[in-house]
């Protein structure tokens, strides 16, 4: 069948637009602490499912809400499944935007809001691309399941959920990363390192906070102590920021000092993209006189932890020919004083290493500490070879509605729904030289971005399913 599918996606233009300001209009990251019965993350992932699932039971799909927690689309029949994983939940949005996190802004070509890139604006475009299967009266050879997942940026609780009550797709592709194709994803593993709220000495730490989640490089920190001498503290610390690549700010009152830092927010696939905050807040106050808990917290993070994403002072620095470096993201640091300290470590890491080795380094880094170091959740390396018909159609399909003949398929650090499939992949939607703002204040995508990538989604989910 010969469809102009860039031209087709003109068409949806409006209502996609029209759609996507729907969901960015909805603050769906999660918050436990609003968790419900109805609404198991909170009220936001679920509300956002469900508007998705009220677009495509508009739109005449057979669409099926699994708990609130995970949802989905189907179109077609037959033996095999192919899934499109999109996922309706967001980070949170944090300080630094220069427009409503919330509301869709269009400037100068491009789409602002939090998900426009990760995910929403990817995912409305794939499900556009199967709309205009639908549309187009098209009957693909194989059952198609679009699934909206509520918790990809966090512990793919609703993913999990879907796997628990439904047979798993025979493949399938994410579009929830980067074009041309991504056909294979590092291990991921995350650590957090529990301390006493103990200090000893003339310097107090009272609090530190920094991050927002693991996978997200932290653009704020803020830590309150108690000083001998404000003034000195104030001197070093205008000095610190005319030398360090972060903004700050200082107030005093008595011998009580709260100080500010904020640096560049980034995806933690690749912390090198970011300025972390929080470790720069603890290299400076490293320099002083804290003691008990509180200095080996401060000595943890500026000594092994910052501006090391490669994990050389941990021993760990790892690299596979194929997979690249084992990159560390220290996503979350918080410290309160005679009550607790916790530094949260993510690692994704290639073939030949992984969680025992890591661990091992983070025990030995810290064995004169009186600290505890807990594994979370890991997912382990994950691969689709090339030569899988998957690949090669996806790629066939990118060359062509692009012109990139030479575009190679990559392995990445993030992790994507792809991986939940022995034969899944992520596609899609950032193209080479487009900004990645991915977990990031001013999130966008370009608009001529999304619809070529609808017309990208159409065309393959056709070819996969023809």
């Amino acid at each position: 069948m010969a469809i102009d599918w860039q031209k087709l996606a003109q068409r949806y233009r409006d209502a996609y637009l029209a759609d996507l300001k729907t969901l960015v209009g909805i603050d769906s990251s999660r918050d436990d602490a609003l968790a419900t019965a109805d609404y198991p993350l909170g009220p936001g992932p679920a509300k956002a499912l469900i508007a998705f699932l009220d677009l495509a039971k508009r739109d005449g799909f057979t669409v099926k809400n699994r708990d609130n927690l995970v949802g989905y689309v189907e179109y077609g029949t037959g033996d095999q499944t192919l899934a499109i994983l999109g996922h309706a939940d967001v980070m949170p949005a944090g300080k630094g935007w220069a427009t409503d996190p919330f509301e869709l802004t269009a400037k100068d070509g491009n789409l602002y809001g939090r998900g426009t890139s990760d995910d929403k604006g990817p995912a409305l475009a794939a499900y556009y691309g199967l709309k205009m299967l639908k549309d187009q009266g098209i009957d693909p050879k194989m059952k198609i399941r679009f699934i909206v997942g509520t918790d990809e940026e966090s512990d793919w609780t609703g993913m999990n959920h879907y796997l628990d009550l439904e047979p798993a797709p025979t493949l399938g592709f994410s579009p929830d990363a980067e074009f041309p194709l991504i056909n294979g994803e590092k291990g991921n593993v995350t650590f957090e390192t529990h301390f006493k709220g103990g200090n000893v000495g003339p310097f107090t730490l009272q609090t530190f906070d920094s991050g927002l989640r693991m996978n997200m490089v932290p653009r704020d920190a803020e830590a309150t102590v108690t000083v001998p001498d404000p003034a000195k503290l104030k001197t070093s610390f205008e000095m610190f920021l005319a030398h360090a690549p972060v903004t700050g700010d200082l107030t005093v009152e008595g011998t009580t000092v709260h100080l500010q830092l904020v640096g560049k927010a980034a995806h933690g696939m690749e912390p090198k993209n970011g300025i972390n905050a929080g470790t720069y807040l603890a290299t400076f106050l490293g320099q002083f006189e804290f003691g008990g808990d509180a200095a080996d917290f401060l000595h943890l993070i500026a000594n092994d932890l910052h501006d090391d994403s490669r994990a050389h002072r941990l021993g760990l620095n790892y690299t596979d020919d194929v997979m690249g470096d084992l990159t560390m993201n220290v996503g979350i640091m918080t410290f309160k004083a005679d009550q607790a300290g916790v530094v949260n470590t993510n690692f994704r890491y290639p073939t030949g290493t992984g969680a025992a080795q890591i661990l091992a380094g983070l025990q030995q880094a810290t064995a004169q500490m009186n600290v505890t170091v807990e594994q979370g959740r890991e997912m382990v390396p994950h691969y689709v070879d090339p030569s899988d018909p998957i690949v090669a159609t996806l790629m066939d399909v990118y060359r062509q509605q692009t012109g990139d003949t030479t575009a190679q398929p990559e392995v990445v650090g993030g992790g994507t729904y792809g991986r939940l499939m022995k034969r899944g992949v992520a596609f899609g939607a950032l193209f080479p030289g487009t900004a990645d703002t991915m977990h990031q204040a001013n999130e966008f995508q370009p608009e001529a971005d999304l619809l070529k990538a609808m017309a990208i989604y159409g065309q393959a989910t056709y070819e996969l399913t023809k």
